[in-house]
């Protein structure tokens, strides 16, 4: 079992594009194993690459004891939208009311480079959406109406894992130029 640590809300590679995967080899079968020991363990319904600190376009799902993963992935959406709670590994133990289209029609190659076509509605779809969206830099606080996203960051804030995982800032040994300032 390879169960890496989950990346958590302030980490740059959450929000920062994920680059589109190039090579189907070994090194990207164990990413997926790891991305998938990692989701079962934490446990959770999906897993994307970025959450782990890997900045490509992979994630990993499992819903309705179906697990599987997608890779570069295009998504056509139903125009048809349902409201409902959602949380999110990076942001622990915190779930809001999030609007997302019921139906998707998810395009992509699984880890030996072969097509394949995920189609879902309801808890998939949501699922599928949330996924791809982290591989765009997009977490779904960001998707929050106003009022939402205002509640949101509060408990963020109040939550006792903020703050955790912060990425080290090294300084410079070098003197600062005033230039620069």
């Amino acid at each position: 079992m390879a169960v890496k640590p989950i990346r958590l809300f302030g980490d740059p590679v959450l929000t920062t594009p994920a680059a589109a995967v190039e090579t189907f080899d070994k090194e990207l079968r164990k990413l997926v194993k790891d991305l998938t020991d990692t989701m079962l363990d934490a446990p959770g319904s999906g897993l994307a690459a970025p959450q782990l600190g890997v900045s490509l376009r992979v994630f990993t799902y499992d819903v309705d004891d179906e697990i599987g993963h997608l890779i570069n992935p295009t998504l056509d959406l139903s125009d048809d939208m349902v409201e409902g709670d959602e949380g999110c590994l990076s942001l622990p133990n915190l779930a809001f009311n999030t609007r997302r289209s019921r139906r998707v029609v998810a395009k992509g190659m699984n880890m030996w480079g072969e097509p394949v076509v995920l189609e879902g509605t309801d808890w998939l779809a949501r699922c599928v959406q949330h996924e791809t969206d982290h591989l765009d830099g997009i977490m779904f606080i960001d998707r929050l109406d106003v009022e939402t996203r205002k509640e949101a960051m509060k408990a963020i804030r109040e939550a006792e894992w903020f703050g955790d995982n912060a990425p080290v800032v090294k300084l410079s040994p070098h003197s600062i130029s005033e230039k620069w300032l």
